[in-house]
Formats: C-alpha cells, sequence, structure tokens
C-alpha cells in the first residue's frame, strides 16, 4: 500500500504557485539566459561564441542574439557533436554529458541524439511538480499520490555508449532519474516498463492494471486509447470507461499531439469520473509547457526552468537573417516557429514545432503543428492546426471518432489532371458508409476553406485544386505501419503530414 503523499504535495504547490503568481516573465526569462552562458561560458561553444561577453553585457538577450545564430539539429550533430560523440566532455555544456534522448522524425525517421544533461533532468522533474502543483490546487479533494502513477511509455531500456554514457528513450530517461520519493508512485513494474514488445507490453499493463491503485495515468492519446480498449475487453465491458477501469483516478496527462480529434473520446472516457484533464508540452529538447488553467486557455510557459525561449515569425525561419522575438516582444497570434536554449546545451535550437502566443499574463502558447508538418504541393500552405481542425469539425459532423489520420499530396498524373490532398483516416466505427465518408470530405474541404486564405484560392470554382480525397485505414491499421517500421509504441506518433511519396505509398499498400 502506497502512503499518501498528496498533504505533502498540496503544502509544497502552496509554495511553489505563490512564487509563480509573483513570477515577472520578462525578468525570469533574463536570469535563465544568463545563468545559462554564464554556466557554459567554458565549453567549446562558448568560447567560439564569446558567451563570456554575453554574461556581462547590459542586454544579454540582444548580445546572445547578434552571437548565437539559429540551428538545427543537423548543424550540431555536424559541428559540435558527431565529432566526439557518444563522450561530450565541454562541448556545448559543461561537464561529461552523461545520457542522450533518442529521437527520430516521423516522416523521415532518422535517429537524433539529444544531449540530456543532470540539470535538465532535474529540470523535467520540478515540471512535472509543477503539473500536479496545479491539479491539486483545481481539484482540493485529489488524493493523486495516494496511489500508482501509471505512464505509457517507451521501454524504459537505456544501451551503454560509451563507460558511464546511457542513451534511449526519453521515458527511459525519466525512469531512471526518477527521484526515490517518486519511485514508490511508479507504475507499470519495472520489469515490464524494460519491454520493448510494445503489444506485449500494453497487454501485461492492461492485466496488471486491474489490480492497482491507479491515481493518474500520463501517455500519448492514441495509444492510450489502445491500453483503454484491452483493458475494457479484458473486463468484458463493450465500452471502456475511466470509473470502472481506475475507480481511484484523479489525473489523466496527455501530450504529443493535438487532441481535439481525440476529445470526445476521452471526454466519454472520462464520463462519471472525478479524474480531470491536463496537457504537457515535454519535448526531447526540454518541459515547455503545461496545462495551469482550462483544457482552452493554452498551455503555460516554463520561463523559470532551465530553457530561454525564442519565436520565430515561421516565414522568415529559413532567411539569411530571421526575425527572432522572445517573451518581452512576441506578439499574440502570430505563428512561430520555438526556439529554445537550454542546460543541456542547446542553443537557439529550432525544435521543429511551431506554436501561437494566446494570452501574455501568463505567457500561454498553443502547438500549431510541425515546422516540416505544412502541406503546400500547389502553394495552399496548411499547417498542423489547419488539418487538425477540419479533422475534428468533420469527424463532429458524421458522429465518428477518430484514432488517428496523416495527411498528402495527390500530384497530377497528366496535364489535365488536378492535384489534391490525400486523407487517409482511421476511425474507431469500422463501419463508416459510403455517405459518410463523402460527408466527411466535404467538411474537410469546407473548413479548410474557411479558414486558410491560400486554400481557399486554390479551391476557388473547384478548378486549381481537386476536393480531399479520403481512404479509410481499417481498424488496427495505423498501427501495424507503425510496428513494421519499428516504431510501435512510447513517443512514436503517426505522422500527420507525409511528404514523402514513396512513404505515402508504402502506408496506402500497407493499410
Amino acid at each position: 500500500m502506497t502512503t499518501d503523499a498528496t498533504p505533502l504535495l498540496r503544502a509544497y504547490a502552496r509554495v511553489r504557485l505563490a512564487a509563480l503568481a509573483r513570477l515577472d516573465p520578462v525578468a525570469a526569462q533574463t536570469r535563465v539566459l544568463r545563468r545559462l552562458v554564464r554556466t557554459a561560458r567554458g565549453t567549446r561553444f562558448g568560447r567560439d561564441h564569446d558567451f563570456a561577453a554575453i554574461a556581462g553585457a547590459a542586454d544579454p538577450v540582444a548580445a546572445f542574439q547578434a552571437r548565437v545564430p539559429l540551428r538545427r539539429y543537423e548543424a550540431f550533430w555536424h559541428d559540435y557533436w558527431h565529432p566526439s560523440y557518444p563522450v561530450l566532455t565541454d562541448v556545448t555544456w559543461p561537464g561529461r554529458m552523461p545520457l542522450f534522448a533518442l529521437s527520430s522524425g516521423t516522416t523521415s525517421g532518422v535517429t537524433k541524439y539529444i544531449p540530456c544533461s543532470d540539470a535538465i533532468c532535474r529540470a523535467n522533474t520540478r515540471a512535472a511538480l509543477d503539473l500536479l502543483c496545479h491539479h491539486v490546487a483545481h481539484r482540493p479533494a485529489s488524493r493523486v499520490l495516494g496511489g500508482r502513477s501509471l505512464v505509457l511509455g517507451g521501454s524504459t531500456a537505456l544501451s551503454k555508449a560509451a563507460p558511464g554514457i546511457f542513451q534511449g528513450d526519453l521515458s527511459g530517461i525519466a525512469v531512471s532519474r526518477l527521484p526515490w520519493w517518486a519511485r514508490r508512485f511508479q507504475f507499470p513494474p519495472v520489469e515490464v516498463a524494460l519491454l520493448e514488445d510494445w503489444e506485449d507490453k500494453v497487454a501485461r499493463i492492461a492485466a496488471l492494471a486491474r489490480d492497482a491503485d491507479i491515481r493518474a495515468v500520463t501517455g500519448t492519446p492514441s495509444w492510450l486509447l489502445i491500453l483503454f480498449a484491452r483493458q475494457a475487453a479484458l473486463a468484458g465491458a463493450a465500452m471502456p470507461r475511466a470509473a470502472a477501469l481506475y475507480p481511484n483516478l484523479d489525473l489523466l496527462v496527455h501530450g504529443g499531439v493535438n487532441f481535439t480529434p481525440y476529445r470526445e473520446r476521452f471526454t466519454a472516457f472520462l464520463e462519471g469520473s472525478r479524474a480531470e484533464l491536463r496537457e504537457v508540452y515535454p519535448a526531447s529538447e526540454g518541459f515547455v509547457a503545461l496545462a495551469d488553467a482550462g483544457p482552452d486557455d493554452g498551455l503555460r510557459l516554463l520561463l523559470d526552468n532551465g530553457l530561454f525561449f525564442e519565436f520565430v515569425p515561421l516565414e522568415t525561419l529559413d532567411h539569411d537573417r530571421p526575425v527572432r522575438r522572445w517573451i518581452a516582444d512576441a506578439a499574440l497570434g502570430v505563428n512561430y516557429a520555438l526556439v529554445v536554449s537550454s542546460c543541456a546545451g542547446l542553443w537557439s535550437y529550432v525544435i521543429g514545432d511551431t506554436v501561437r502566443l494566446v494570452s501574455r499574463d501568463p505567457p500561454r502558447l498553443v502547438i500549431t503543428g510541425r515546422t516540416s508538418y505544412s502541406l503546400s504541393a500547389f502553394g495552399e500552405h496548411l499547417i498542423g492546426e489547419d488539418l487538425e481542425r477540419a479533422v475534428a469539425a468533420a469527424a463532429q459532423t458524421i458522429g465518428a471518432d477518430v484514432t488517428d489520420f496523416t495527411v498528402g499530396a495527390l500530384h497530377p498524373t497528366d496535364e489535365s489532371a488536378r492535384g489534391g490532398h490525400l486523407f487517409l483516416v482511421e476511425f474507431a466505427d469500422a463501419a463508416l458508409t459510403a455517405d459518410r465518408r463523402t460527408r466527411f470530405a466535404a467538411e474537410l474541404d469546407r473548413v479548410l476553406a474557411a479558414h486558410n486564405e491560400d486554400y481557399r484560392v486554390h479551391r476557388a470554382g473547384d478548378f486549381g485544386m481537386a476536393p480531399p480525397r479520403v481512404e479509410v485505414v481499417t481498424p488496427g491499421g495505423f498501427a501495424r505501419w507503425m510496428k513494421q517500421r519499428g516504431k510501435l509504441g512510447g513517443q512514436n506518433k503517426v505522422p500527420r503530414v507525409i511528404t514523402d511519396p514513396a512513404l505515402l505509398d508504402t502506408l496506402r499498400r500497407s493499410v
């Protein structure tokens, strides 16, 4: 039996939330940047970019942006990390880098080795505590630390890259660096968490969870739905419901993908339960933001936790001199590429996500997509947010639940043919009639045109682009395809946009 530590959490929350209420965003981010460059001024990167001068500058942000250009992963890997990988000592962060989080682009499949320092591990733990602080403040009767916390992640097994240096899934790193007091709440057991076979892992967790006092559940929405369905089947229930599967559930944490297409299914899952939903924005590069208020209020930026944020208007990202904003001058409502500098030795690093700030006090954002996930094969300039919104609206129109989807371009096959978009969609209801599919495609077209002027122009008069084409993926089809690619479960996600024609063709043949 787990001792209920929620009263201790509540006491910590009062102190932490009071500090957050007093936090000045600009001053906090200035302090973070000064501390980062001061700490790393003796590294090779710090010497190359004159961090000593930045740390002592009256305006460290201006000095930093003048000396440190934007970089993507490939530039860091080629110029700084690869030459001595896996032993990175005083390269971009002081000391020897003990861990690497393995992350792969969902379209390219290229594995990235993201440095993960002791400092960033501590920052991630603090971020998780912040989430719990907001939860208990909102739910005074919560007993979230009175039982187990189920984390549905990848394998927690880490491979040895060199003596004293390990690499693996971010969830494995998180578990390996859990503070002693948090280990008592961990679920599933270590021997199950270590499993790499995703299907076996889900089956084992579903069976073990029946007898566990689960108070919190964390995972990617699509994979959580698979777990819940498996548990319901074991219980002989027609539909998965939290009240039956987890009677003491207080908190369900989700992240990694846009939640809009999944909201109705999770609302139904939690009906009759006392649990609340909270979204998080953890990346391999650091914990960016979390839900501190309602589900439609955006995610609060973690401004005092080892990350310095920059915001680059997406249309300037690839310019020779891109526009670079920070929390002092970033505007609301603009689609920005998110850039971070971190206590793991990332500096003005383009992490690949696009965001939009929705409030200033406190600063909150929504994730709008990926820099690589724009769809503009014909000049339509759609972003992830456009696609997610359209799919959610179309699903609601026909009364269907979407399990997963992806979008690709269908290019003209001859001079007279028009190009268009192919939506591959997996529905929870396999019996989707031709009429419902037609209505789904029509609503996709209407919503995209209503919210994106470029798309509307290209579709005007049904002339420039063909209407969206929808192909229904058989139940479990995306999971089978991800398994074939070695990307089943954990933090792996079905790509929302596939720009590689060969990969799209492979997916279509598979599903």
